[in-house]
This record gives structure tokens, C-alpha cells and sequence, in this order.
């Protein structure tokens, strides 16, 4: 059933951060006349996760249980793809990100990022895959990240695609926090692949004794939000610190980002994990929270629908329940606008081939589309 419930959101006002030569966390209060509706287009979602687009206008939305819901012009249809792997749904692990080759239209495949069951173990997986009318078929898993673990926690479970056609794929730390400065595991990294999971000769690590070939950079937690800028030729990541000291970070060649060595926050217990904020050799965030909104799908805006908005980083914020938008000066963190204050758990925000910005969130588990103001 479809609920068409139309929301005037006004933003009048807005945490605003300033950069110094380290990342920031200081505020100040300032005005806004932002102003934007939100159309709730389904209601019934659980816990979804990612969401694209099929040349033909229809969207997937992923649910982390296993399976994908399928909506054209802007209502679910009652259909679901068919013919998924086998998945761990299991505490934080289960069906996750979603994606299109940059060439799709030409070979048609798409790409899942998801918790693979192991013999009692998981590991986080993606299987590229062609869709014969609604059924996946010729399913190939191109990564799994190792070794397989018990743990059913920080999977990561983001890709995103250059303007090269090289993909991003994110492996959470899985609770091993001193192997993620290991560079002989998959954990705690972001990896760089060609579309069929090989992996790109100029990748930083390629040919280093003991170290996976497919990683980009390390030393990360758990991120769950990718975005690439192609105007830019940037990689943005957002990522889970424990308590206090979640990340934006620009994702570099052979960097590394410091979990758990350095870092802003402390343990749930409230232990020290690391008294240093910062290191030689070691990425300095681009922005931190203190304390954390548990930052996780992430979108740039490149549609002209919303002028003021357009480079600004979207972030969607689990459990301070909004939609951030972050401005930039370069690749300095300029300020932050909260948009969708309790909406719920905004889990995904994505813009849409034709410009616009949708979110799905969960606890209550939605999908909304955010329309231009007046």
C-alpha cells in the first residue's frame, strides 16, 4: 500500500563547522532559508540499504534480510528480483549495497554487496550478476574478503565506480582492530577492482610481500558511505568511529586512515582505545563528530533541481536521525546543514538519473523522495 503524505520541511537553522589545519568539531549557530518538501512514496520497508536505478526508470531497493524491492514511477510494484546468493542475515550482516556497471545498457551487469555464510563464518562479498526479466542469472561472487570471520558486525559494504570504470568496494574492520594496519588481511579497506574482480596493476600495493594487492587504502573501521566525484576525480567516505570520532574522508592512493592507532573516539566502555588524535604517516579526517551520528549512505548532488545544494555532500545519520548536508571549499569541510530531523534512521540517500534526491530510512522504514522548494 502507498502512503502520499506530503511534509513542508523547513530548515531555519543549522550546525555549521569551521575547518583548521586539523578536522574540526567546533559550532556555531547560523540562519538558513533552505526549504524543501518530502514525498513519502512506500512505508513498508524494514531495514533497506541501497538503491539504484535501471535505464528502464525503475528502482531497486535493497532490504538487508535478502531481498529487493522493485518500484516504477515513484510506486513499488510488488515485485521482487528473484534468484539472489545465499545470505547471512545476521546481526549487522545481510543484503547490502547495490550498483550498475558505469556501462550497464552494454553488458547489463549489476553488483550486490553482501554478508557471505562460510562454514559457520561471513565475509563480506560482491557478486556481480545479469537480470533476466526479474531473476538474477549468471551470478559470480568477485570478492570475498578474508580471511572469513565469526564476527557478525561492520561488514562496511560500499561500491562505487570511477569515471575509469574502476570499483570501490569497502571491507569493515569486523571488530579486529589491530589487523586493520595489517595489510596482509581484506579488513578495515577500502579495495580498488576491475569490474571482474581482478585487480588494476597500478593498485599502491601490488607486488609487496604480505600485503592483499586489491587495497586502496586502510587503517578505516567501518565505513558504510562512498561517494565519487568525477568532476573532481575525488573519493569521499564516511565511516563509524566507536564512541565519538566518526569520519569524512578523502579516500587517497595508499593512505593511510589511522583505526584504531589514531582516533577521536573512545570505547563504548569509555576506555581509551588510542590517545592520539593524530600521527605522521597517518589521514587526517576531513571532518569528525564528536559525538556520533553513525553516518552511513552518502550521495553528491550534480542536479541543477536544487541550486543551492549542488556539490554538497549528502550523508545519511542513523542514529541522530537526519540527512547532513556537507559544503566544501575544496576538500576542506566548509559547514553542515541538518535537513529531515527525525525523520527516522536515514540509512541511504541517492540522486536519481533525472536529478532527484531520494532516502530510506528505517525505525520507521521508508522511502522518501525530497522535492525542491518553492
Amino acid at each position: 500500500m502507498f502512503q502520499l503524505g506530503i511534509v513542508l520541511t523547513s530548515i531555519l537553522a543549522l550546525s555549521t563547522c569551521k575547518q583548521n589545519s586539523s578536522a574540526s568539531n567546533d559550532k556555531e549557530i547560523v540562519n538558513s532559508a533552505t526549504a524543501v518538501s518530502t514525498l513519502t512514496l512506500y512505508d513498508k520497508l524494514d531495514n533497506p540499504w541501497g538503491m539504484v536505478w535501471l535505464p528502464d526508470g525503475r528502482l531497486l531497493v535493497t532490504e538487508r534480510s535478502g531481498e529487493i524491492l522493485i518500484f516504477k514511477d515513484d510506486k513499488y510494484t510488488g515485485e521482487k528480483i528473484t534468484g539472489l546468493p545465499k545470505i547471512a542475515a545476521r546481526g549487522q550482516g545481510g543484503l547490502m549495497d547495490i550498483q550498475l556497471h558505469p556501462q550497464y545498457s552494454k553488458n547489463g551487469w549489476i553488483y550486490l554487496a553482501y554478508s557471505k555464510p562460510l562454514g559457520g563464518a561471513y565475509s563480506t562479498a560482491i557478486l556481480r550478476a545479469k537480470l533476466q526479466g526479474n531473476q538474477l542469472v549468471e551470478k559470480q561472487d568477485i570478492f570475498v574478503a578474508g580471511p572469513a570471520l565469526s564476527a557478525s558486525h561492520h561488514f562496511g559494504s560500499r561500491i562505487a565506480f570511477d569515471k575509469e570504470g574502476y570499483m570501490f568496494v569497502v571491507a569493515g574492520e569486523r571488530g579486529t582492530n589491530q589487523k586493520v594496519q595489517n595489510l596482509s588481511n581484506d579488513h578495515g579497506k577500502i579495495h580498488r577492482l576491475l569490474d571482474d574482480g581482478r585487480v588494476p596493476k597500478d593498485n599502491p600495493f601490488v607486488g609487496q610481500a604480505n600485503a592483499k594487492a586489491s587495497i586502496w587504502s586502510y587503517g578505516h573501521r567501518n565505513p558504510q558511505g562512498l561517494a565519487y566525484d568525477a568532476a573532481n576525480n575525488r573519493l569521499w567516505a564516511v565511516e563509524h568511529g566507536p564512541k565519538g570520532g566518526d569520519e569524512l574522508n578523502l579516500v587517497e592512493k595508499g593512505k593511510n586512515y589511522g583505526w584504531p592507532i589514531v582516533t577521536y573516539g573512545i570505547g563504548y566502555d569509555g576506555s581509551i582505545i588510542s590517545d592520539k588524535k593524530e600521527m605522521k604517516g597517518v589521514q587526517n579526517p576531513v571532518k569528525y563528530w564528536v559525538p556520533s551520528p553513525a553516518p552511513c549512505g552518502m550521495a553528491l548532488v550534480t542536479s541543477d533541481k536544487y541550486p543551492s545544494w549542488k556539490g554538497s555532500l549528502l550523508i545519511a545519520n542513523l542514529s541522530f536521525k537526519y540527512l547532513g548536508r556537507i559544503t566544501l571549499d575544496g576538500t576542506k569541510f566548509k559547514s553542515e546543514e541538518k535537513l529531515l530531523e527525525n525523520v527516522g534512521r536515514v540509512r541511504h540517500v541517492a540522486q536519481s538519473p533525472d536529478g532527484f534526491i531520494y532516502v530510506v530510512t528505517e525505525g520507521p522504514g521508508k522511502l522518501l523522495k525530497i522535492m525542491p522548494g518553492k
